[in-house]
């Protein structure tokens, strides 16, 4: 069966100013998505499931939803602060402004994916060779199957000069995950050097360590997983303004209760992304390099 893309782009672009999910990179106002999605399509996937805000609904259908559609099986679910709340967990996050995270966005789409599916976040170019390898990986997959799968980067080849990242950090051993913990704020030193602040420490780094950037290929029986993981998140943090329910700690959880394995592919391909408003010059001098090259023809879309 040909696999699903599942497109977390429901974020709010605090660090970018702006509705980056969105924003034009390409000569003809393509999005970073469209060129995701583009390799998505070649690599065999059968359908793409956006996951957005409904505040950015008119935008997103105008500037990228509605031409997607035109050239593929779409379909897009709203992530909102009172998704999968019950009443009472309502009033007592009141006062939340954040989106409640990635395992909270997948869940939101939970009923409108049907086949194996890979993650993606909205954001993040990851390069055609990783939709190959797992589009191959999750077609000979069926959907009770608890041998999911990931690609994982190098994370000196995910750095930003613009400022922090954030990226779960792996231990892999015989090609299969071990664990994997978020670290929310990993950045270069004065030195050059590279350092993550975790838990209140300065932990350096090599720059050789795998790392996740959410482009992970699980099937549907993942989401019995994510269910308990969220589950016991909202109950100990309802009433927190800015805690997020992460995928990358979910996804360890499912490998470190026995719920299933995660094999790991390492692309060697250089990240670039829309996390802050300087990275939008380099990403589009990236995308046009691309264009002039042939790698992707001057018009992604022929509708």
């Amino acid at each position: 069966m040909k696999p699903t893309l599942l497109v977390l782009a429901a974020g709010m672009g605090s660090r970018y100013g702006g509705v980056k999910q969105i924003d034009a990179v390409g000569i003809h106002g393509e999005t970073l998505l469209d060129f995701g999605v583009y390799d998505a399509l070649n690599a065999g996937y059968g359908k793409v499931v956006f996951i957005i805000r409904k505040d950015i609904e008119k935008d997103f259908r105008e500037r990228l939803f509605d031409r997607i559609a035109r050239n593929m099986d779409a379909e897009y679910v709203f992530q909102t602060g009172t998704s999968l709340l019950t009443e009472e967990q309502i009033k007592l996050s009141v006062n939340r402004k954040k989106p409640w995270g990635t395992i909270h966005a997948l869940l939101c789409a939970k009923d409108v994916v049907k086949t194996p599916f890979t993650v993606v976040n909205a954001d993040d170019y990851y390069g055609r060779s990783a939709y190959q390898t797992l589009g191959k990986y999750l077609s000979g997959l069926n959907n009770d199957d608890t041998t999911h799968a990931m690609v994982g980067f190098v994370l000196e080849n995910t750095m930003s000069r613009s400022g922090s990242v954030s990226r779960g950090i792996c231990e892999v051993k015989d090609g299969e995950l071990v664990s994997m913990v978020e670290n929310t704020k990993i950045e270069y030193t004065a030195d050059g050097g590279i350092v993550s602040h975790f838990e209140g420490q300065d932990i350096p780094l090599t720059g050789k360590e795998p790392v996740s950037m959410n482009f992970f290929g699980f099937t549907p029986k993942a989401f019995e997983s994510f269910e308990k993981y969220w589950e016991n998140f909202i109950v100990k943090n309802v009433t927190e303004e800015k805690k997020e329910c992460l995928l990358p700690n979910g996804a360890s959880e499912i490998v470190t209760s026995g719920k299933g394995t995660i094999k790991v592919f390492t692309s060697q391909d250089r990240w670039f992304g829309m996390t802050y408003p300087e990275d939008k010059a380099l990403v589009m001098s990236e995308i046009k390099s691309k264009l002039d090259t042939g790698y992707y023809p001057e018009k992604l879309w022929q509708k």
